[in-house]
C-alpha cells in the first residue's frame, strides 16, 4: 500500500500504470490488485477522473489534439470506453480555436518569412500537436487572408 501511495504522490495515475509499477517493485499480482481495489474504494484511484484531468492538462499546457490525447491515454492503460467518454467531452470548436491560437502565435513570429516556409513551419507545428491537414489548411487560409 505504501508503494502505491508514494507512486500517487507526484501525480494521479491510471490503474494500469500503478499495477505495472507495483509489479516492477516485486509486489505479487494478487496483492497488487487487492491494493488497487482498496485504493479505488477509498477514491484515491479512478481511471475516469485521471483521464479527465490528463486531457484537460494536455489541452491547456501542450495544446494537444483529441487524437494525441487519446493515444496517450491508451498508452497509460485507460480503457477505450473511458477514452471515448473523455474525448467526446472535448468541444470541436474549442479544439479548433486552440489550434488557431497556437498557429497564430507562430505566424506572428515568422510572418516576415516566405509564404511556403510559413506554411511548412505552421503545418509541422500543428501536425506534431496531432491536428489534421484539413484543420491546418483552414487555419492557413484564415491567417493568410488577413494580410
Amino acid at each position: 500500500m505504501s508503494i502505491a501511495l508514494f507512486a500517487l504522490a507526484p501525480r494521479a495515475k491510471s490503474r494500469d500504470e500503478l499495477l505495472k509499477q507495483l509489479l516492477k517493485r516485486g509486489v505479487e499480482s494478487e496483492t497488487a490488485n487487492s491494493v488497487l481495489d482498496s485504493l479505488e474504494l477509498q477514491g484515491l484511484l479512478n481511471d475516469l477522473e485521471f483521464a479527465k484531468l490528463w486531457s484537460e492538462s494536455r489541452q491547456r499546457a501542450k495544446k494537444l489534439s483529441k487524437r494525441v490525447i487519446a493515444g496517450e491515454l491508451r498508452a497509460k492503460g485507460v480503457s477505450q470506453d473511458i477514452i471515448n467518454e473523455v474525448i467526446e467531452a472535448i468541444d470541436d470548436e474549442a479544439e479548433y480555436r486552440q489550434a488557431f491560437l497556437l498557429a497564430e502565435r507562430k505566424y506572428n513570429s515568422i510572418s516576415h518569412l516566405d509564404p511556403e516556409v510559413i506554411y511548412r513551419r505552421i503545418s509541422g507545428l500543428l501536425a506534431r500537436k496531432g491536428y489534421g491537414h484539413g484543420v491546418c489548411a483552414k487555419i492557413m487560409r484564415e491567417l493568410s487572408g488577413r494580410n
